[in-house]
């Protein structure tokens, strides 16, 4: 590897599985010291140059605390990817308070207390990359999907606002969209629904499904020092399916 990460302390949310795990993966042998944190527990055969924490990112005491522990560790931290989330979808008139509130809590709040633990040292030291993994249905609404990109239009908007609020302080802050990806939840639509993988593969420009290393590797190039121009932006990794004008 070529150490693009070289000398960074990276904390990637979600890093028990899926495209969390895949991106703090490759983190680390991109030369970062890379903290995950999960609320479930991490497999044995992870790898062991992560140091893993187990913590509910909607739980603003337990972020802070791991934040902590982490700065008393390295004294900083460069990259925040905020990957963990979940889907939440209801019909509108028939969702439940309980899950509103759920699905805001982990699909926006959560990335919010990630930030705002991280943005001091940050501020410190004047630099930092902090990567929001929102997703197309924050780009384009499915049918049947509700609340989930509302959450998603948020993070969005959270990306951009605290891009803005910081540039001048070397911070940065964008997105990444995640189109249909083989995460595990996927695979197992898969199996339970045999001809949803081919229906949904051909529904995509390429003809295949993306990875998680598609949208780790993007969220690689936004962590380094190669992107350091680029600010406020999303990036849709869709294989183009959000340009597509009809099914």
């Amino acid at each position: 590897m070529s150490g693009r990460l070289s000398g960074k302390v990276a904390v990637v949310t979600g890093a028990a599985g899926g495209i969390g795990a895949v991106t703090a993966r490759l983190f680390a042998r991109e030369g970062a010291a890379v903290v995950g944190l999960d609320r479930q527990a991490v497999p044995a055969s992870d790898d062991e140059q992560i140091v893993h924490h187990q913590a509910d990112i909607t739980d603003t005491a337990a972020v802070e605390a791991v934040i902590r522990t982490v700065l008393d560790a390295h004294g900083r931290i460069d990259v925040l990817v905020n990957n963990a989330g979940a889907d939440v979808f209801s019909d509108p008139l028939q969702l439940s308070d309980v899950d509103w509130e759920r699905c805001l809590a982990l699909n926006l709040k959560g990335a919010w207390n990630l930030a705002r633990a991280v943005l001091p040292s940050m501020l410190e030291h004047a630099a930092g990359s902090i990567i929001n993994i929102a997703s197309v249905h924050a780009h384009h609404i499915i049918p049947g999907c509700f609340p989930y990109p509302v959450a998603k239009h948020g993070l969005i908007g959270l990306t951009r606002a605290l891009g803005i609020e910081y540039a001048a302080h070397g911070i940065r802050v964008n997105s990444i969209s995640p189109g249909l990806i083989l995460v595990p939840r996927i695979e197992a639509w898969f199996e339970r629904e045999p001809a949803a993988r081919e229906r949904q593969t051909q529904l995509l420009p390429p003809k295949r499904i993306g990875t998680p290393e598609e949208v780790a590797y993007t969220a690689l190039f936004l962590a380094s020092d190669e992107a350091r121009f680029i600010n406020a932006t999303d990036i849709l990794v869709d294989g183009g399916r959000s340009q597509v004008y009809h099914d």
